[in-house]
């Protein structure tokens, strides 16, 4: 896609962002409302948002998965009341619902084993009916416009504009930096077109591109983006990132997923492999190849880890600026 394309697209995003920003007053009341309260609070919320993220990258989803569930759940949050033991199933739903949309038909994973994998105490049943309440209040058909939305499209102008093809930047760390911001829910009142360029000057700045700043300073222009909102945003996601790189952040927990027994299961686990039986031996003469074939692929499945994704790693430090790292040991 050519530039002019481009930044036509990009026009058209931003004039239409705001039908698919959460209601700031919504938002507020969350903020505002106290662990011990019987709704839905701003760390119960960024809390399941980091149990989105982990489940996004066990179950391998795309970034823009992510993206899109937190975008229903914080839209729905701030305009329904929900009890916090309701929470697990709205996120849940907003989770598949994205996926639907977002991953290609045969990466989906069953609803019984999302729900079973979440440690989810609801039912199919109910995921289905929380799944139809979210798309009427929110009028869901397919889409939303979303800060990765600005993020993809700023990152292929900055591509088409380059005459330095050395000079680029990883979507990979962008996108990774991107999820840390939502998992903080005052993020979701930024306007996502702001919140991705607060984000790519960051980068911008880190790597010391002048042809990259002055992209992005015509970006700028272009959505008529007021200087003010940029630097109060620009600064938070500093700060943002700035903890989040920090040893004492908690961060989702993105490692292999490992099955853990107790002592007893285990002994059981041990006995009955001890007790079972030898099998009979196969007749002579009596080989069927196609059923050896058959028999081959079983154990190969049957040896292979149930749940064999990686989980990502993109919560990990090297994906956020080092400068940032520095400047915080120069503070101290």
């Amino acid at each position: 896609m050519d530039a002019f394309k481009l930044m036509k697209e990009l026009r058209v995003n931003y004039e239409q962002e705001v039908y698919y920003l959460p209601k700031e007053t919504g938002l507020s009341l969350i903020e505002t409302t106290t662990q011990d309260d019987s709704r839905i609070s701003a760390r119960c919320r960024d809390a399941k948002v980091e149990d989105l993220w982990s489940l996004t990258s066990f179950f391998g989803y795309s970034t823009q998965t992510f993206v899109l569930a937190v975008n229903l759940l914080d839209r729905f949050l701030a305009m329904m009341r929900i009890q916090p033991k309701h929470l697990s199933c709205v996120s849940l739903s907003c989770l598949h619902m994205a996926a639907k949309v977002t991953e290609e038909e045969c990466n989906l994973t069953p609803t019984d084993e999302l729900i079973r994998i979440g440690q989810c105490r609801f039912t199919v049943s109910d995921l289905g009916r929380m799944e139809n309440i979210i798309a009427e209040k929110l009028n869901f058909k397919s889409k939303a416009i979303t800060a990765l939305t600005f993020l993809h499209l700023y990152q292929q102008i900055l591509l088409s504009h380059s005459t330095d093809r050395k000079e680029t930047l990883s979507l990979e760390k962008l996108e990774a930096q991107l999820k840390a911001c939502l998992c903080r829910i005052s993020f979701s009142k930024a306007k996502p077109s702001v919140l991705a360029l607060s984000l790519l000057r960051q980068e911008i700045e880190a790597v010391q591109s002048e042809d990259m700043l002055e992209i992005a300073y015509h970006i700028q222009r272009h959505l008529k983006i007021a200087d003010g909102e940029l630097l109060l945003w620009s600064d938070r996601v500093a700060q943002c990132l700035l903890d989040y790189a920090s040893p004492e952040c908690s961060k989702p927990n993105h490692r292999r997923l490992q099955w853990i027994v107790s002592r007893r299961t285990a002994q059981s686990l041990h006995a009955s492999y001890r007790s079972v039986p030898e099998l009979p031996t196969i007749p002579e003469g009596c080989w069927d190849e196609s059923e050896s074939e058959d028999s081959c692929e079983d154990v190969m499945s049957s040896g292979e880890e149930s749940l064999s994704s990686s989980l990502g790693s993109d919560a990990e430090g090297r994906f956020f600026p080092l400068h940032l790292r520095r400047q915080k040991h120069l503070d101290a």
